[in-house]
């Protein structure tokens, strides 16, 4: 929702009557319940959060506190103009510690994100992983080479001069340079070829007014919602262009020839392979259901492109010997029928095969950086939110490793084993480092140990005889 001018101008003038020594009292008030080891967000308001419906008067800034790499942004005595108001829809309804949607009055580029005026503070306070779910999930995308996926940064939050805890300040999806890059469609433009793009939709697991609905029709096919998120406001010409397109993609997908490529003239087969395999890493069963996101440039040939990912809250909360679309406990849209068409198959595995090989194992270290950078913050979060964790931070990131591994196990038996990209050449990698063979760089395997200098691979790693 768009903040209104006579919104705006109740902000100014909020602010002009918000006495800075107030402010400054609750920065204070707040710091000392603080950890000390990640940057410090304040943010002080004229009134309480308690809406999703319109912006709230505030004004903030983020105390780097010297870290490396990072640079404060405002001051108590200089602080930057914005609007909050509460987000999302399960966090928001079911949990005293609340997420946020933070709108800045001008662009920034808070801890070295990319510039923009949205940001969210997520409090990841469903996620007894210690906010992993999401950052293994983001992690993992960028890791496949999704074109965008979110930055995120932890952060503790002073509210009011109320200590609310370790967040993650994330940016939020949106249109436009440094988010989704494709190009900007204006509101109620009725012009055939601009109202091919950009759209930026939701599968959506919520029912809202003005989305496009296609209702069930099979006995394993759930229905469909889609959140139209941008443009905000419809002619009747967009309206009538984006519903005809989805319908045609849905009807193309329950095609029951699978090896019809119609519906590849909707959607776009690699990037959905790409985003299927992170959901599938993680076993989000509820990933083809809700805060699934796709987008569509302008142009009569563009296709439907999946992504960027968002929300993780759902992923390994299952058995994790299966694919999310058998049984999910929240239903999942297309996915299913997608997987049984042969050469989207065929694309999974020649993506899966050398990520797994080159890529995925740099998870592991990343999860481990993670934890220690947020290991105090969580103490004082759990003071702040008695019972939100359960058992101790390195408990929980075993649990997400222990999960991990039996899930790819899994995928690999699948999927086939990793291969590992050495300058433009695939090789054959053992995923558990523990295989006896050793293998030339052109993946042939050899049937003793070389005798001759070169480079090969074994044990999952490039190693070189000399």
């Amino acid at each position: 929702m768009q903040m209104t001018i006579k919104r705006l101008l109740a902000v100014c003038l909020a602010l002009m009557l918000m006495p800075a020594a107030l402010m400054a009292q609750g920065t204070e008030k707040g710091r000392q319940y603080c950890s000390g080891t990640l940057p410090i967000m304040f943010i002080n308001t004229n009134e309480p959060v308690t809406t999703k419906e319109y912006y709230i008067t505030a004004t903030c800034y983020i105390d780097a506190l010297g870290q490396q790499g990072y640079e404060s942004l405002g001051s108590a005595e200089s602080p930057l103009l914005l609007g909050i108001k509460g987000h999302g829809n399960h966090t928001w309804k079911h949990y005293d510690k609340k997420p946020y949607r933070l709108k800045f009055q001008d662009k920034v580029a808070p801890l070295g994100m990319r510039d923009n005026r949205h940001f969210t503070l997520l409090p990841h306070a469903d996620d007894d992983m210690v906010c992993l779910r999401n950052t293994v999930g983001f992690e993992l995308s960028r890791l496949i080479g999704m074109a965008y996926t979110p930055a995120q940064e932890p952060v503790e939050v002073v509210l009011n001069g109320d200590y609310v805890g370790l967040y993650m300040l994330t940016e939020k999806i949106r249109v436009g340079r440094n988010r989704v890059e494709i190009t900007e469609q204006e509101d109620l433009a009725t012009d055939p070829e601009e109202i091919t793009g950009g759209w930026l939709l939701e599968i959506d697991n919520y029912e809202y007014d003005g989305q496009i609905y296609i209702p069930d029709t099979t006995n394993d096919q759930n229905s469909v919602n889609i959140t139209i998120h941008e443009p905000e406001e419809l002619s009747q010409e967009q309206r009538s262009y984006i519903t005809d397109f989805v319908k045609k993609a849905d009807e193309a997908i329950h095609s029951a020839n699978k090896s019809s490529k119609v519906w590849e003239r909707y959607i776009d087969m690699d990037t959905l392979a790409r985003y299927y395999i992170v959901r599938e890493i993680v076993d989000d069963a509820e990933s083809f259901r809700g805060s699934c996101y796709i987008h569509k440039d302008r142009g009569a040939d563009t296709k439907l492109i999946f992504g960027p990912v968002w929300d993780f809250g759902n992923a390994f909360q299952r058995g994790h010997n299966q694919f999310i679309w058998v049984d999910p406990p929240y239903g999942a849209v297309w996915i299913k029928k997608i997987y049984m068409f042969n050469r989207f198959k065929e694309c999974v595995k020649s993506i899966w095969q050398p990520f797994l090989g080159t890529y995925y194992p740099k998870l592991d270290k990343r999860i481990d950086d993670f934890i220690e950078r947020i290991r105090y913050a969580v103490d004082k979060d759990v003071a702040r939110w008695p019972g939100l964790y359960t058992g101790p931070i390195d408990s929980r990131k075993q649990l997400m490793k222990q999960c991990l591994s039996e899930k790819v196990a899994f995928l690999v038996s699948e999927w086939g084993e990793g291969i590992e990209v050495i300058d433009g050449i695939s090789a054959p990698v053992a995923t558990s480092g523990n295989d006896p063979y050793w293998y030339s760089l052109d993946g042939r395997r050899l049937s003793a140990e070389p005798s001759r200098p070169g480079l090969y691979i074994h044990g999952g790693k490039k190693v070189v005889v000399r």
